[in-house]
């Protein structure tokens, strides 16, 4: 039988960098944790009530980033890369200290934080993983844009689809099965934007430290970043890292089926809020029954890196 311990790091890790959209200058110490305690960042900036909590619930604003803010005003943006990380890794629990509003872009993948939780080693707890399992298919939709998450055994699937009006991104789609398909090439996917939204995205008050270090960036048919891309499905990919950043949001892990087509960070994040709304579309897993009833398909599923 597979170890489904809950997971935090062997020591601390510390990061700096600058955000992608602030363009402010960061430092990031990620700290180990006791079991149940999750994913907490705390803005050691702020004196008072700088704790906030990474669940979906808190996410406000979700526009080209996920930010997270407590009931004190304090927030925390663009931590989907490094809680993909924490999914892929199976970090259950951790505390992020960050002295400023924005988690480091790097150079615009999970990689970076990936590496540096592999460099310190994993910690399993003496306590029990939950899971959520969904009972029933949820959807939401948005035009032509949905999402949506159904009923799967024992795994996650994200089938994700992007469509750009360029003629090198176009419409693509890829299915990314998390038992068994390649994690790394995930991770090394890095954030990207057509050239020509640059300036409104600027005058949004955003991107302020973009650049071509820590994003792809696309022109017509080229890519002005002169190494090209990572891995040929480096656009859908990309997306993907983003999905299970904010899915890991839920607070546990889910075995699920999402498909979404022109998906981001606002319609995951309302699909997560019409999913946990009824209790009747999930559960959490029992695994200890279900080892019971049929160990040799609990062991299989259990292959995922959790």
């Amino acid at each position: 039988m597979k170890n489904i311990s809950q997971k935090t790091l062997r020591d601390k890790i510390e990061i700096d960098g600058i955000g992608l959209h602030n363009g402010v200058k960061v430092n990031l110490i990620i700290k180990p944790a006791k079991p149940n305690s999750g994913i907490v960042f705390k803005r050691i900036d702020i004196e008072n009530n700088n704790i906030i909590h990474a669940n979906f619930k808190n996410v406000v604003e979700p526009i080209l980033c996920t930010k997270l803010k407590n009931d004190s005003g304090a927030s925390v943006s663009t931590v989907e890369h490094l809680m993909a990380a924490f999914y892929g890794e199976g970090i259950d629990n951790a505390l992020v200290e960050i002295d400023a509003p924005e988690i480091p872009i790097l150079d615009g993948s999970a990689i970076d934080f990936v590496d540096a939780i592999k460099g310190v080693g994993i910690e399993e707890q003496n306590v029990k993983k939950k899971f959520i399992k969904v009972l029933k298919k949820v959807e939401v939709k948005d035009g032509s844009k949905f999402i949506s998450i159904e009923p799967l055994n024992y795994d996650l699937i994200i089938d994700f689809e992007i469509v750009f009006n360029n003629p090198l991104i176009r419409k693509r789609r890829k299915e990314f099965k998390l038992s068994s398909d390649n994690l790394s090439e995930i991770y090394n996917s890095r954030t990207f934007c057509l050239y020509e939204d640059i300036d409104n995205i600027k005058r949004m008050g955003l991107a302020k430290g973009g650049s071509l270090e820590n994003a792809i960036v696309v022109q017509g048919d080229k890519i002005l970043n002169e190494d090209g891309l990572r891995n040929r499905h480096e656009f859908v990919y990309h997306k993907i890292l983003d999905c299970m950043g904010d899915i890991m949001l839920s607070g546990n892990r889910i075995f699920g089926h999402i498909k979404t087509s022109q998906g981001g960070h606002a319609l995951t994040n309302k699909l997560l809020k019409k999913f946990f709304s009824e209790k009747s579309n999930w559960c959490y897993e029992n695994f200890e029954n279900t080892e019971k009833q049929n160990q040799n398909s609990y062991e299989k599923p259990l292959a995922i890196n959790v």
